[in-house]
């Protein structure tokens, strides 16, 4: 039996929605009952495992719940913890490396499972003329792009593993971008390509004019990378008077200490991309 109780509407499965009333003198005139979807406690999860690190999600509907991130050893004893916690009801996987075979046996008994692929439906227009070697993740980016910045030009810059640079025009048509290499990955290379550059990791401080190897490193690496990015940025504005910039990825808040161009900074877009991707697919 449906109730009402404190102002909110009690379906038959528990689910809850508001409830408004209006009031004369002394009897009630009308009754609405306004079903909100926020109070409906039916989450969605999201699943990203990376190239390092594995990152999992709950949102209600659009409102990101909780997010964690860990090793992939992690990953199936995570899940079933959160299955047990949360009313899970769809689920998106995305993986961009090899992953245990066990953990789609913890997934696949949500009513609503989707693995993504290059085959997926998508919220945008995909104008990549090789889809199939679309990274996930940058597709993922690209949804968050077309959902929270609806009909403006964007350019996503994920500053990760890799740091991807990904465009998509306010007609929601994506047209592509370019990969480089991310910050440690740069460091890394100075050091497995040469014979006697030491092994860094980024600092918060490093000098214009290296005055010996470690600061010349750290000049080259973290100045040379904020100057590709302001000159790309550079180059997609005189493209797009009107565009708009988001970074995100792991060295999101290293970057954007460094970075002088106006650029929205959102370490959790490519988990809401991924979580509007399965919304959209979820739909009927």
């Amino acid at each position: 039996m449906n109730l009402f109780t404190n102002g909110k509407f009690i379906s038959k499965d528990g689910s809850k929605y508001k409830a408004s009333f209006s009031y004369l003198p002394n009897k009630v005139k009308k009754i609405y009952c306004i079903f909100d979807p926020f109070l409906t406690h039916i989450m969605n999860l999201v699943v990203d495992i990376g190239s390092t690190q594995v990152k999992v999600a709950i949102f209600e509907l659009e409102r990101l719940v909780t997010s964690l991130s860990f090793d992939e050893q992690q990953l199936k004893s995570t899940l079933g913890k959160l299955l047990k916690e949360h009313q899970i009801k769809s689920c998106i996987l995305s993986a961009v490396s090899n992953y245990d075979p066990c953990v789609v046996d913890v997934l696949q008994d949500i009513p609503f499972f989707l693995r993504l692929s290059h085959t997926t439906k998508l919220p945008f227009i995909n104008r990549y003329s090789t889809p199939h070697t679309l990274g996930k993740d940058r597709i993922a980016l690209v949804a968050a792009a077309v959902r929270m910045y609806a009909g403006k030009n964007v350019l996503v810059i994920d500053a990760g593993t890799c740091m991807t640079f990904d465009i998509v025009e306010g007609n929601k048509q994506y047209l592509g971008g370019a990969i480089s290499p991310g910050l440690e990955m740069r460091y890394r290379a100075l050091h497995d390509y040469t014979s006697n550059l030491p092994k860094l990791s980024k600092s918060e401080r490093y000098p214009l004019i290296g005055y010996n190897t470690t600061a010349s490193i750290h000049s080259g690496v973290i100045n040379g990378m904020v100057q590709e990015i302001e000159g790309v940025v550079g180059q997609y504005q005189k493209k797009y008077q009107d565009l708009t910039v988001v970074l995100t990825g792991g060295d999101t808040k290293f970057l954007f200490k460094q970075l002088k161009n106006s650029i929205f900074a959102n370490q959790n877009f490519l988990l809401q991309g991924l979580n509007q991707i399965l919304t959209y697919n979820n739909q009927e």
